[in-house]
């Protein structure tokens, strides 16, 4: 195996952490995906609104993911793989939130389109930022045609929603 497709503790049957030609490490295909494949649930420590107000946060590198309950999942406190899909404004996975049988909301991952085995995978990070920081703080290296030129959500949103939050 070459240090590139040496499998990292992170992997998961789905996914493969690799160095992206976007952004730091990336989650990569193991093999041919069908549109609609679940690709895992998005895990770490989970923060009520009131104990992400009262923390100092690293805003260097961060893997905050809000739900739309208010609760943020913290994905560099026991994370998965799922913390490594980069962002790209052409995405080809989503986030979609769901309750369990318990009735925690969890945050899966799933394929959009069809997805080669070996292609990095892609959200879109609909990033906030609770400082009102510019949208030119947050540049956008995807490449899309399609390209906005920020991680940041541009449009407005009615509800709340599930994403990725700069603190």
């Amino acid at each position: 195996m070459t240090a590139s497709r040496k499998r990292n503790a992170n992997d998961t049957p789905l996914l493969r952490v690799s160095t992206s030609g976007i952004h730091g490490l990336g989650a990569f295909a193991t093999r041919d995906l069908p549109a609609g494949v679940l690709l895992g649930l998005y895990e770490g420590r989970r923060y009520t609104a009131d104990q992400v107000a009262a923390r100092t946060w690293d805003n260097q590198l961060t893997y905050l993911f809000m739900l739309s309950n208010g609760e943020t999942i913290d994905g560099g406190k026991g994370g998965n793989a799922t913390r490594h899909l980069n962002h790209s404004c052409d995405p080809n996975c989503e986030a979609v939130e769901e309750y369990d049988d318990a009735g925690r909301l969890d945050l899966r991952f799933q394929t959009l389109v069809p997805v080669a085995a070996g292609e990095e995978l892609f959200i879109d990070y609909g990033l906030t930022a609770d400082d009102g920081s510019p949208a030119s703080d947050y540049p956008c290296r995807c490449g899309a045609a399609t390209c906005r030129g920020t991680m940041l959500d541009t449009e407005p949103r009615e509800e709340a929603q599930p994403g990725l939050v700069a603190r």
